[in-house]
């Protein structure tokens, strides 16, 4: 009988520590994630001195726990994936250097994966991917059309130019007052108003599949800031209705576009933003009119940071034949192209 493929991986590159054991890049067999939002709320956003040294407070408490719910010892794994890069880079440096004490010690395969990467391999978990695909990755700090055409090869063909769509979430939660992080309360309060305000939506060029967030956020802030210079009152709900109305037309309409282009066979949609209630029922109505595209929405567990999806990606990297050695290093800006 062929050997199942156990993988151990590590994520640490922003605010969630997280460790993870999966069999055969499909079968999360423990997933734990240890988040730091309470710690940073009070700040409005992520502290990257005060992530690290959470993740080194916990790095060692969660690898354990992923290890004993997964009932395995070292012995058993087969890999070690963690995230290279791109993220906060003293966040990188716990897990890699995490990572790699373990390789060391128990003489493990190494594996250093590109975050977006397991965003996309977040989708294995759930079903098989079929080539060639086009990924939507809606994240904090990343807008992204991927393009792929076989495992481990990924090509952008859109990006964000400015602030990622995330990003201008959380800046126009702010504007309303919202706690941190913003993007599950816009979203909420999306569901309750209407889209009743005239926001632009940035289509760029002819022929672009590229993002911009950086406009519609600051005419909602002018928009507010008009309002109250004129005594007005604008509804919370309409404001963020309109303003996820204008996010979620733009990553439509360019990803369904980009799917016809390219003649995908599927469309996944990966990252944080894709808990996005709004998003994900838009991409389902509008990929229902093209049933010969599948569109693949991985659960909300598996679209914020997690573990498990570093280790599908590390678990397809290692078949692959790569692998990394004890001088890898934390890389912020790591290129998924290469």
């Amino acid at each position: 009988m062929k050997k199942d493929l156990i993988v151990l991986g590590i994520e640490t590159s922003c605010d969630e520590t997280a460790a993870s054991i999966v069999k055969n890049g499909n079968e999360i067999v423990s997933n734990v994630v240890a988040s730091q939002i309470e710690s940073h709320k009070r700040f409005g956003g992520v502290v990257p001195e005060l992530a690290s040294r959470h993740h080194v407070e916990e790095m060692t408490i969660v690898i354990e726990n992923a290890m004993r719910e997964a009932e395995m010892s070292f012995r058993d794994i087969d890999a070690i994936a963690v995230t290279e890069g791109p993220g906060l880079v003293g966040a990188l440096l716990v897990g890699v250097n995490a990572a790699k004490a373990l390789a060391f010690a128990h003489q493990i395969p190494l594996v250093g994966v590109h975050h977006i990467a397991g965003h996309i391999y977040a989708n294995q978990l759930i079903t098989e991917m079929k080539f060639p695909l086009l990924s939507l990755v809606v994240s904090g700090g990343h807008t992204e059309l991927v393009l792929m055409e076989k495992h481990g090869s990924f090509q952008v063909i859109g990006e964000t130019r400015d602030d990622a769509a995330g990003e201008a979430y959380d800046k126009v939660a702010r504007t309303l007052n919202l706690p941190y992080p913003g993007g599950p309360h816009i979203d909420r309060l999306a569901h309750e108003g209407s889209p009743v305000l005239k926001l632009p939506r940035a289509w760029l060029e002819e022929g672009s599949y590229d993002f911009s967030f950086s406009g519609l956020k600051s005419a909602v802030i002018n928009t507010l800031h008009n309002a109250e210079q004129r005594g007005e009152t604008i509804s919370p709900e309409n404001l963020a209705a309109s303003f996820q109305e204008s996010v979620i037309d733009v990553l439509t309409e360019k990803t369904i576009r980009a799917a016809r282009e390219f003649n995908v066979k599927q469309v996944l949609l990966a990252g944080g933003v894709a808990a996005n209630q709004g998003l994900r029922t838009a991409l389902k109505e509008k990929f229902a009119e093209l049933p010969e595209i599948e569109l693949i929405i991985p659960p909300l567990y598996l679209c914020t940071d997690n573990a498990a999806m570093i280790a599908a990606a590390g678990s397809v990297l290692f078949q692959l034949d790569k692998r990394s050695g004890l001088d890898m290093n934390a890389q912020p800006g790591l290129d998924i192209e290469r």
